[in-house]
C-alpha cells in the first residue's frame, strides 16, 4: 500500500518540524511538503495534491480555517485536519466552519492520533 502523503502547515517553525517528524515516524505516512501560511498552503496543496493536510488554525494573513474552506473547494479529495493550542471544545466550531475532517489539539498530536484521524476520515469516505 502506498504511503499517505502529507503537507504540514504551521507558522511556528519548531512546531512545523515537530509535526513533520511525527508524520515521518508514523508508518504509512510521508511528508511531501510544508507551508507556513494559509496562502502558501493553497499553492503547495494545489501543486502536490496530498492525501492529507495538517493545518494550524492560527496563521498570519489567511488563517487555517479560511485556507481549509478554500482547499475543500479546490481539492475536495484532500483531507484536512486542523490543529491548534485551543482546547477540544473549540475544535468542533473550527471543523463546522471549515469543512475539515477533524480537529486535534497540538498537545495531543502524535502517531496514534494521526492514524486515528486518518482512519476515521477514510471510513467517512473523505
Amino acid at each position: 500500500m502506498a504511503a499517505v502523503t502529507v503537507v504540514v502547515v504551521d507558522d511556528q517553525i519548531t512546531f512545523l518540524h515537530a509535526m513533520a517528524t511525527v508524520v515521518e515516524e508514523t508508518p504509512g505516512f510521508c511528508v511531501v511538503g510544508m507551508a507556513s501560511s494559509g496562502e502558501e498552503s493553497l499553492l503547495v496543496t494545489d501543486a502536490l495534491r496530498p492525501h492529507l493536510v495538517l493545518m494550524d488554525v492560527n496563521l498570519p494573513g489567511m488563517d487555517g480555517v479560511e485556507a481549509t474552506r478554500r482547499l475543500r473547494r479546490t481539492t475536495p479529495t484532500t483531507v484536512v485536519v486542523l490543529l491548534s493550542t485551543y482546547d477540544d471544545d473549540a475544535g468542533e466550531e473550527f471543523v463546522n466552519d471549515s469543512g475539515a475532517a477533524a480537529y486535534v489539539t497540538k498537545s495531543a498530536f502524535g502517531p496514534a492520533r494521526l492514524r486515528a484521524v486518518w482512519a476515521a476520515a477514510e471510513r467517512r469516505g473523505e
